[in-house]
Order: structure tokens, then sequence, then C-alpha cells
């Protein structure tokens, strides 16, 4: 049976965040959010997207392992205290074998610690004639050892409505997915298939949509001014004005700075002292009020430090400097 997630009020959970941010200045955050003091009856899960390749030699050293239990026990508690019912993982599958083992055990002590986990696919992109039958093969497998009831610790897969979720992170839109959703369908519960906000020919073949870090179609300026506002305001006004029951799930962020990056493009973001991550987690409020709330809002990220959006706190030895970053604007924390 589905475990109905607790009831939070967003307004303490985006105060607790806020303060949660590293560089940024304390903000008067419950001031500004005295219209949500109180949560609605269908109150918005707020999930996290988790980076589990911590560890490993290919990525940057914030000194801890993403296969350590301790640190996932301590990460869970800290989300949890913060308001976050589930981590969102960053999944490619078996062909990368660190990542996988990193969800395997996050999931495990997720179930100790009344917490919800899910996958976000990575579309395969180093042979895209296979694209669709990597996708069938992997989520086959993720069924059989993460998602269906034989999984060893299903009951921490995150569900809704009865369904499990699974995030799509496309690349290069080569995938068949009405193909690939033909046979998921044979599983026993149906998962529930959540697709970044971007042009696809199969896009009402999805379930949902998840928002994603945007600068707007001016792009990334390198004052980072560009936070994102057009942006949303087209993803939002787009979703609410649906009538088909999609599943929308709005995003956050704190700001984006990808120069710790092996793949970096010199994208920068400014945090803007916390405003940034203030103003893209109230946006959806114009457009989904308490009667019609989302049902689900993700951080971006709870632990990207090569890509500067990170909002958890307490690194063992912290991230290495950001390469030419400017100055910080917001004083002395």
């Amino acid at each position: 049976m589905k475990r109905e997630s607790k009831a939070v009020h967003i307004a303490l959970i985006l105060a607790t965040m806020a303060t949660a941010i590293a560089g940024c200045a304390e903000r008067n955050v419950p001031k500004l959010l005295k219209s949500e003091r109180n949560a609605p009856e269908r109150p918005t899960n707020i999930l996290a997207v988790y980076e589990a390749w911590f560890g490993e030699p290919d990525h940057i050293s914030v000194g801890y392992s993403s296969q350590d239990r301790v640190v996932l026990q301590k990460q869970i508690e800290q989300a949890k205290g913060l308001g976050v019912s589930g981590f969102v993982v960053d999944w490619y599958g078996t062909r990368k074998p660190f990542i996988d083992s990193s969800f395997s055990q996050m999931q495990q002590v997720a179930v100790e610690k009344n917490f919800k986990v899910a996958l976000m696919y990575d579309e395969v992109q180093d042979d895209l004639s296979r694209m669709t039958e990597n996708a069938i093969a992997q989520l086959d497998y993720a069924y059989k050892n993460y998602i269906g009831p034989n999984a060893p610790a299903h009951d921490a897969y995150l569900t809704y409505k009865g369904r499990p979720m699974i995030f799509v992170w496309p690349r290069g839109g080569k995938t068949d997915w009405p193909r690939v959703r033909e046979h998921l369908n044979t599983w026993a519960t149906p998962p529930l298939l959540i697709y970044k906000d971007e042009p696809s020919p199969y896009t009402e073949l999805f379930d949902g949509y998840y928002a994603w870090i945007h600068p707007g179609k001016e792009g990334f300026k390198s004052d980072g001014s560009n936070w994102g506002e057009g942006y949303l305001q087209n993803f939002y006004s787009k979703m609410a004005s649906r009538q088909d029951g999609k599943i929308v799930v709005g995003t956050a962020w704190p700001g984006f700075d990808d120069a710790r990056a092996s793949w970096s493009e010199n994208r920068y973001m400014d945090d803007r002292c916390g405003k940034t991550f203030e103003q893209t987690l109230h946006y959806p409020r114009r457009y989904f009020g308490p009667d019609n709330p989302l049902p689900f809002l993700l951080i971006a990220t709870w632990n990207d430090h090569e890509e500067g959006t990170a909002i958890e706190k307490g690194l063992a030895t912290g991230a290495p400097p950001i390469p030419n970053k400017p100055p910080s604007r917001c004083g002395a924390d």
C-alpha cells in the first residue's frame, strides 16, 4: 500500500533551505512567504536531484564517497530536516557501475529512514542506433532491482497515485519512446515517465514534464544576471494552461557555475545572495495556488558541486575553489 508523505509547511521548508546555500547572505524568507505559512490540503512534495558519482576519480573530490552509508544516512537526515521528501538520482544504468551501486546503497538507507528515491534515466549517447534497446534493457534492470514488487528495497521507490515515477534526461531524441512505452506497459504497475522540458517528437506520450535550470532566451551572461525568469514564466504558463492531466514538476535552483566541471562551457548564473533560489522557489505560486498546487517541486540540485548548484552543507573538506569566480557582492556570511 502506498504510504502518503507527511504534509509539510512550504514556508518553513523554504526558510530553512534558503539559509543552507553556501556563500549567500541570510535572508528573512518567512516574512516574504506569509501566505504560505499554512500548507494546502494537497501539499507540494519537495524533491532534490542527487549526483551519485562522488568518490569516482572522474569527478572532483568533495570530501566524501556517494557509496559511504554513513554519508548517505547523514544526507538523508539533513534533507528530511529541510523538508525534502526524496532524492531523484541521476542514473545511467549498468554502463556506470559506480553510480548504480551508489543508488542501490542509497535505496537501502532510504527504506530505513522512511525516505523516497527515484531514478532520472540518462539516455545513452555513445551509440545512437541502440538508444531504444538500451532504454528497455536498463529500465527492465531497474524494475527488477529497484522498482518492482520483488526488488529488495522497493518500498523506498517514489510513487505517485500508486505508480513509480521515472524521470528522463534526453540526449539527442533518438529513443523510440512509443516502443519503450509499449514495453513498460507490460510491467505489473507501469511507470509514470516524466520528461525534461524540451522539444521531442513524442512529447504527448509522456506522463509529465519537469523544468530545468535555464537562463532564458538570451542565454548565460558573463555577469550571471540571467537567472531564468523568462524561462520559468513560459514553462509555468504553458503547464498551467494544459487540461490533459499531465504531471507538472516545478524546479528551483540556487544559481549555476560549471567552472569546476571537466565539461565546462563557462556558463554562470549568479546566486544573487540567495535571491535566485528564493525567486525560482516562489515562481510557481503565480500559476498554481492553494486550490491547485504543484504535486512536486524539484530542487536542482542537492549536491552537484561541479556545476555550482548544490544546496547541501557540511562537507568534510569542501569542494575546490571555483576558478576565476567573480568576488561575492553579498558581504561576509
